[in-house]
């Protein structure tokens, strides 16, 4: 494509970016390649690979396999970027990347609303290897002013979880790249559908594929995605943790994306339709949605996002106990950790993520004991309106 050719639409991107026209086998979906090593034909070809003279499948199936470089060049088309490196799940793809670009005697800063487990690696793991981190407000403002000389990398996400904050994308960058800082944003909540960070400047973007670019629950996945250079250099990386993502996987993953724009639209509308019933509900105290009017963060989230994506995040009135109340009332969503698939789901963090924490310490780390987190799926709004309806009610009453 010429660039005075206009980009193709998500969906298009989504069901032909990254694949030729016609394969080889001719197969129409890309093929699931089950193999451990691929054999030379000859030294003078093992030659050729080793010196960067041919192309061919990596050698051993820990550097690369044909179905995972399938799935990783649809993703770089999605999100705009040069190359992605797909790896066994969303933290390996957090944990890998870090790994890859800090050492000890250098500086992470880190969104406080972030994922817990990725708190985890930089306060327990990174921390053990002399790498400090500084845990920060999820605003531009909070994250510039943590920036120091000694600082090699900013991590946040975009929106961030559990209240889907969204940065000023653009200062942050502004400010990173004056001082040669790294910025790496989560974008697992956006999707490329909603947003995509690259074309704000943004060195890296990470999804745990997981969620929604699988879209069916029923695969572990996580992926980088940038600029050639370092997306390589990550790469070189996991082949020496080891995470990698398998054939089967890719493929299902492969699958999902070709609905990703269909599944996000309808879960952008469905969400915000959802939002709109808990703002005007007497049991909410609070509604969590980026593209909402209440939302702290409105404003910015209107100029980076195309949709406010499928999570809804509230908190009720009465607490954990009407938090508990409204989950089991609810018929619909299942009560389940992760998020993005094609079914609703539902869950406390209060109970789910931070059940050990007592309530001071997640009050502490800012998290409600009145917070629900609501993942919409792609079932009918009018549907999950009136089961979200039905179990408000059951809330507001007395007793």
């Amino acid at each position: 494509m010429s660039d005075d050719e206009p980009r193709p639409g998500p969906s298009t991107v989504a069901v032909h970016g990254g694949e030729p026209r016609v394969r080889p086998d001719r197969s129409l979906t890309t093929p699931v390649v089950h193999a451990s090593a691929y054999p030379f034909e000859s030294t003078a070809e093992l030659r050729e690979y080793m010196e960067g003279r041919r192309e061919r499948p990596a050698e051993y199936g820990r550097y690369g396999n044909p179905t995972v470089e399938r799935a990783e060049a649809k993703l770089a088309a999605l999100e705009g970027g040069e190359a992605a490196v797909l790896m066994a799940s969303g933290m390996a793809a957090i944990t890998t990347t870090l790994l890859a670009m800090l050492k000890q005697g250098q500086h992470l800063v880190l969104t406080r609303d972030a994922y817990r487990k990725t708190r985890v690696l930089a306060r327990q793991v990174l921390a053990r290897y002399g790498v400090a981190v500084d845990i920060v407000e999820p605003t531009a403002q909070a994250v510039i002013e943590a920036m120091r000389d000694d600082t090699r990398v900013v991590l946040t996400e975009a929106p961030t979880n559990p209240y889907l904050r969204v940065l000023d994308l653009g200062a942050v960058v502004a400010e990173a790249r004056r001082r040669r800082i790294k910025t790496i944003i989560d974008a697992t909540f956006a999707t490329p559908v909603n947003m995509r960070p690259l074309e704000h400047g943004v060195d890296l973007v990470i999804h745990s594929a997981t969620k929604y670019l699988g879209g069916h629950n029923d695969l572990l996945a996580g992926v980088v995605v940038g600029r050639a250079p370092i997306v390589e250099a990550i790469r070189e990386h996991l082949g020496i943790t080891g995470a990698v993502l398998d054939p089967h996987n890719a493929y299902l993953l492969l699958r999902g994306l070709k609905t990703l724009a269909l599944r996000v639209r309808q879960q952008n509308a469905s969400a915000a339709r959802l939002a709109e019933l808990l703002a005007e509900h007497p049991a909410v105290a609070r509604v969590w949605y980026p593209l909402h009017p209440s939302h702290p963060d409105h404003e910015v989230a209107r100029r980076y996002l195309a949709g406010g994506g499928g999570v809804v995040s509230f908190e009720l009135h009465g607490g954990l106990a009407a938090g508990t109340r409204l989950v089991d009332a609810l018929q619909i969503p299942k009560l389940a950790p992760s998020l993005g698939g094609v079914e609703s789901l539902v869950e406390q963090p209060a109970l789910m993520s931070f059940y050990e924490l007592s309530p001071a310490e997640r009050e502490a780390i800012g998290i409600a004991e009145g917070l629900v987190r609501l993942s919409v799926g792609i079932e009918e709004p009018d549907d999950l309106e009136a089961d979200l309806r039905r179990a408000l009610d059951a809330v507001a009453r007395p007793g």
